[in-house]
């Protein structure tokens, strides 16, 4: 569709999907805090499932799509490289709330557990890559194993919101997630629902889009899959989980903001799943290379540094932000500058 675009309205339509996905997001972010509140399911919990999943719909897209039409290694690093980026998003979003650390402040089981779930489900495609090249009905049996763990992590994640069996010492700036306007959250949640569920499928429409342009890019100017998969499509799909995050932040739902990077996370390694079904020339998971591994591997680090923040709960740190900020932010400025330079 892309294909016969001149340059110029090429880099427009990729600008306009952009901007869409984007403004959409924000809408999405203010229904996801309402949603939380009607149906006493809680920010982290919306955040982390809905919101995260939502704004993950164009990414998803991107990697599905790339895949059938055999591209391995772009469908790969989108997916990975959206880990990273979305990842320093929370590292961005902490140099915006200045009480304290944001990480100090979000305090939340559920989040935490979600972090620990991202750990697990990033590690089953180091498995698969190191393990034996086969393929069943051209899918790999750890892209099954990968979706019950998903599915199962995510009812584990609401047992821990609704009954948890341990809870974060309260400080002066911990942010508890009650609902803004009691009122408010006796009222029918169906109308926001519908309205998120539109956005949604506008943000995955947008998707198709960015991927295709994505890929003309990789054709048109001869760039590897692999970067403009990471540093590109990832960057652009996942500029929703920056805008929400931030909007999150300025609202006062610091675990919706957190809980939407962690879950749009979880929810993003599903985009290998997806992609593993379509991608229909073997296991997807030995079609990639190198440097699509090192995004997975920066990924997990990143997730590392972020639960151990989680954990240490640091009031403040270098430049008032926490310690895990500043890591999150030299691995990933590590990461790129090995991308860009190898």
């Amino acid at each position: 569709m892309l294909s016969d675009l001149s340059l110029t309205w090429l880099l427009v339509a990729f600008a306009v999907a952009g901007s869409i996905v984007v403004v959409a997001s924000i809408r999405a972010t203010a229904l996801a805090d309402i949603i939380a509140d009607r149906t006493a399911m809680g920010e982290a919990l919306v955040g982390g499932v809905l919101l995260g999943g939502a704004t993950s719909l164009s990414g998803v897209v991107v990697s599905v799509s790339v895949a059938a039409q055999g591209d391995a290694s772009f469908a790969f690093s989108n997916a990975v490289g959206g880990i990273a980026a979305q990842t320093l998003f929370l590292a961005i979003a902490d140099t915006l709330h200045r009480r304290a650390n944001l990480e100090h402040a979000a305090a939340e089981p559920a989040n935490l557990f979600q972090c620990v779930m991202l750990l697990i489900l990033l590690g089953l495609p180091v498995a698969a890559m190191a393990g034996p090249d086969v393929a069943y009905f051209g899918i790999h049996p750890v892209s099954v194993v990968l979706f019950i763990a998903y599915a199962a992590g995510v009812r584990l994640a609401a047992s821990v919101r609704e009954e948890p069996m341990w809870q974060p010492v309260e400080t002066g700036e911990t942010r508890r997630d009650d609902p803004a306007d009691a009122a408010d959250a006796h009222k029918s949640a169906r109308g926001p629902v519908l309205v998120f569920a539109a956005l949604a499928a506008a943000m995955g429409l947008c998707g198709y889009v960015i991927g295709q342009g994505g890929q003309e890019f990789v054709t048109r100017f001869g760039l590897a899959s692999s970067l403009v998969g990471s540093l590109v499509t990832a960057v652009v799909t996942s500029l929703p989980e920056l805008v929400t995050t931030l909007v999150a932040v300025r609202r006062g739902a610091l675990q919706l903001a957190v809980g939407g990077i962690i879950g749009g996370n979880t929810f993003d390694t599903l985009f290998l799943v997806f992609s593993d079904v379509a991608y229909r020339e073997g296991s997807l998971y030995h079609a990639v290379g190198l440097s699509d591994l090192y995004w997975l591997a920066t990924g997990l680090l990143m997730t590392a540094v972020l639960m151990a923040g989680l954990i240490l709960r640091q009031r403040e740190g270098p430049a008032r932000i926490g310690i895990e900020s500043v890591l999150m932010m030299a691995i990933y400025g590590g990461a790129v500058a090995v991308e860009v330079l190898a």
